[in-house]
């Protein structure tokens, strides 16, 4: 992978922002950097084996290859396998990944921002499409800045119906290409007093609504006190049964609580989409690990994306953490991918570009890999069950037993 133009350095080479000394990813850099022989070990164990072999490449069509050097996104595809079985056939979807910058400056006037949003994601949804995607995901809040950081109200603008603008739009390319699109909107529900919620729609492969779920869990950390727009969700953990299998998402923050993903796992989900957007000083290092995490302990598969870009704001705000006041909360860091239950995983997308991710995956790897480790039958749901009953009690006390000589004098 070629070092990218950009922003020159204290030593006079030239690297674009938000690249890692240059290169796209951590993956691209270590691939160049080491011997064949020691990024084949590296890679085993960074990405893991799939069925005990690294996941191979998928060749897409030349259209869509052109679609990404004539609109300048990161283009990838891969393939997770599961192991031949007597009983059933395979159970194969292609499921797609977009994550993607804004595309005019936040000063533009809303609608123009908007619709440039829109016109930016065609080529990327088209690519997509051609490829012969099943599912695609779109990026959290896809269809405006990352506003939230600013507690202004202003940006609640962009706030839409389930049947909105951005809906409609994505309606025509999901009938299109019979594909289901995920779309992740800042939803105004005007049936209860216009409440915003975050929320996620879920569009048919015919072009239908099959429902919505919104962000269950609510960072109140630093810039992302999200709360001054919107608050915990209602829907629960639904799993909607698709064309292609069950799927469910698991909104931004909602990542960091592994009750959460269990949720959806007990709702039978497949594929989880995790639909984020999170800068690199405060989470680059959890990135790759807690998706990873879930999509091993659940058994289903788990495909994460990440806008990328720093989105510059007009009034600078601060974080209540004592340091001056900014216009932007840092870059956020793409590195979009997807994570299997046998712990493989797919190289990430580039962490300052654009990107769209294609995987296929045999959906019966999930059943093969619960029947393996067993976990759904070691769990000890009822164990938990107890002990999470009694902690939300008033008068609940830890299960703590002391040393009778801890605080015995000498």
């Amino acid at each position: 992978m070629e070092k990218r133009e950009g922003e020159e350095t204290e030593n006079g080479t030239t690297q674009e922002k938000g690249s890692i000394c240059g290169f796209d990813s951590l993956y691209h850099l270590l691939q160049t950097s080491l011997s064949p022989q020691l990024f084949q070990e590296v890679n085993r164990i960074l990405l893991g084996l799939n069925c005990g072999k690294k996941l191979e490449s998928i060749a897409l069509p030349q259209p869509v290859k052109a679609l990404s050097a004539n609109h300048d996104f990161d283009l990838q595809a891969f393939s997770f396998s599961a192991d031949k079985e007597s009983l059933r056939g395979p159970r194969i979807v292609r499921v797609g990944l977009i994550q993607n910058s804004i595309a005019l400056p936040t000063t533009e006037p809303f609608l123009n921002q908007r619709e440039a949003i829109f016109q930016k994601l065609i080529p990327m949804i088209d690519a997509a499409g051609s490829s012969g995607v099943n599912i695609l995901c779109l990026q959290e809040a896809w269809t405006m800045p990352f506003a939230f950081c600013t507690r202004e109200k202003k940006w609640c603008e962009f706030a839409e119906e389930i049947d909105g603008e951005s809906t409609k739009f994505l309606q025509q390319l999901a009938q299109k290409y019979s594909m289901v699109i995920i779309s992740p909107i800042l939803e105004r529900d005007v049936n209860h007093g216009e409440t915003l919620w975050n929320t996620a729609v879920i569009i048919g492969n015919h072009g239908n609504i099959i429902g919505k779920h919104r962000k269950n869990h609510i960072p109140r950390v630093g810039d992302f006190n999200e709360s001054t727009y919107y608050m915990e969700g209602n829907t629960g953990h639904p799993v909607f049964e698709t064309a292609y299998g069950k799927i469910a998402v698991n909104i931004c923050y909602g990542r960091h609580h592994p009750l959460n993903w269990l949720a959806f796992g007990l709702n039978g989900a497949e594929i989880v989409f995790n639909p984020s957007a999170t800068v690199g000083e405060l989470s680059e290092p959890m990135w790759p690990i807690e998706a990873r995490n879930a999509a091993i302990a659940n058994s289903y598969f788990v495909g994460s994306i990440n806008r990328v870009g720093t989105e510059v704001f007009p009034n600078p705000f601060t974080s209540g953490d004592g340091k001056p006041q900014h216009a932007d909360f840092g870059h956020f860091y793409g590195s979009s991918h997807f994570s299997a239950p046998d712990a493989s995983c797919t190289p990430s997308l580039a962490r300052h570009k654009d990107g769209l991710l294609i995987s296929d995956m045999d959906l019966n790897l999930c059943r093969q890999l619960k029947d393996k480790w067993g976990f759904r039958m070691t769990a000890r749901y009822d164990v938990y069950a107890d002990l999470l009953g009694r902690y939300v009690k008033q008068d609940f006390e830890p299960q703590v037993i002391s040393d009778p000589l801890l605080h015995k004098s000498a």
